[in-house]
């Protein structure tokens, strides 16, 4: 009966992170029986049993037996207290981001044997391709694979290389192509660096961006290794047909494109920018509703600067804006916040001054007004209160634009604590953004009333 009990009652308990605890029971010989929900992501379906003593590695079902190398490799290529310590976008995007850098890895290597050959490392086949992969291995060539968020970079990437491919076709431009082909690639340096140090700061859930970057350099250090080991056996059967050489580089540049987009797809940025900013107000004014991030992400253009859309400036410097102390009077008139807005009708264009005080919810107060503006000359569903003010403008220039500024301001006092409140329980961090501030601040005589977000 004793036994039967001891069954039934959980002894103690354990988790991992904060992913789902697994209870102990006693089993009828003295041995302890856990459950298996620590272990979901090794693919173990029942419990297991650890006997007294500890050391029978032969017990099967047991992590004992199974986990040392799974926890080596774990150690090593993924972050300390994987997959809770990440964000959840972590594992499909680095599937995708290392698919696409293997990709990226082998057209490296079918760019250098082309400039090899343009600058006549000797004349037999064998000689191009040995002198090739003698290179690789020594570790000379830096194969330039950087983890983007902007596709531009990586095209300019396949672009870069495909000058290298095409450079041995035309000898009396070689030398300038090469140098074409060098400089966009420090171009893709420069956005490949500034964009991965912002996709850590995502990616890292607990204060572990050191950990989530050194465990990146792991995995790019093993798909590098592994396009070297295909690189050596692919450049043989390549370098007798150029035209082979340039179908594999076309496909493996397809193949790298279409994985840096799904890599980029498959992030779920949960910090507004302008875009994700201007759909989710967008989506609010119309529906009443706020998207959540994964549906804004989804929702995000790849692509900007193609489409016209109000100009908006933040952090703008005072003196731009006026020029006398009457301008300075109608700008402040009607601000009661740490921040002065214009806005240019004729031009859509919204400038922002930001306080000394003003804090990311100002600039995200204001940045919402700005779009808010914006959204006065566009089409789609408003608020009563919006719609009103947009047949105003429409109407003509009966309003000036500091008067209509002034009542969106009230429109706003209104509107933005439930925006914001949406914002929070959608999901969105509203503490920090990734809106583009510049670094100008100003102070100005407010009202008594003044309110500092």
């Amino acid at each position: 009966m004793a036994d039967d009990v001891g069954l039934e009652t959980q002894l103690c308990s354990e988790q991992f992170g904060s992913g789902e605890a697994r209870g102990c029971r006693a089993a009828a010989d003295g041995s302890l029986q856990w459950e298996v929900g620590g272990w979901r992501w090794w693919g173990l379906s029942r419990a297991f049993t650890v006997k007294p003593e500890g050391r029978d590695a032969g017990e099967v079902g047991a992590p004992r037996a199974a986990s040392p190398p799974l926890s080596g490799l774990q150690a090593v290529f993924l972050p300390q207290g994987f997959p809770d310590s990440v964000s959840p976008d972590y594992l499909p995007y680095q599937l995708w981001d290392s698919v696409q850098a293997f990709a990226s890895s082998l057209s490296g290597s079918l760019a250098t044997q082309a400039v090899l050959l343009g600058i006549g490392v000797g004349n037999a086949k064998a000689t191009v391709s040995a002198a090739t992969a003698t290179w690789l291995v020594k570790g000379e060539l830096r194969v330039f694979h950087y983890e983007s968020l902007l596709l531009f970079a990586d095209i300019l990437n396949d672009v870069a290389m495909f000058l290298e491919i095409m450079a041995p076709v035309y000898p009396i431009c070689f030398t300038m192509t090469v140098s074409t082909s060098n400089l966009a690639k420090c171009i893709v340096s420069v956005a490949g660096g500034a964009t991965r140090a912002a996709l850590t700061v995502h990616q890292a859930r607990r204060n572990n961006m050191a950990d989530v970057s050194a465990k990146d350099s792991s995995q790019e250090t093993l798909v590098n290794l592994a396009g070297l080991l295909v690189s050596l056996l692919m450049l043989p059967l390549v370098s007798g047909c150029p035209g082979f050489s340039l179908g594999c580089f076309f496909f493996l540049t397809a193949l790298h494109i279409y994985a840096n987009y799904r890599a980029v797809r498959s992030l779920v940025m949960e910090t507004l920018n302008e875009g994700r900013l201007r759909l989710v107000l967008k989506h609010y004014l119309q529906r009443g509703e706020v998207l959540d991030p994964t549906a804004a992400n989804r929702m995000e253009p790849l692509w900007t600067g193609f489409w016209p859309a109000p100009s908006l400036s933040l952090g703008v410097p005072l003196h731009r804006l006026v020029s006398s102390v009457f301008e300075l009077q109608q700008l402040v008139e009607g601000h009661q916040e740490p921040y002065l807005l214009c806005w240019d009708q004729s031009r859509n264009q919204v400038q922002v001054v930001l306080n000394q005080k003003a804090g990311p919810k100002t600039v995200l107060r204001a940045a919402t007004h700005g779009l808010m503006l914006g959204a006065l000359q566009g089409d789609g569903p408003l608020p009563a209160e919006l719609e009103e003010l947009r047949n105003q403008v429409r109407a003509g220039p009966k309003k000036e634009s500091w008067v209509i500024v002034k009542e969106t301001h009230q429109v706003l006092d209104m509107l933005f604590p439930k925006f914001l409140k949406g914002l929070q329980d959608a999901g969105w961090k509203t503490e920090k953004h990734q809106l583009e501030v510049d670094e100008w601040r100003a102070t100005w005589l407010l009202s008594p009333e003044k309110k500092v977000l």
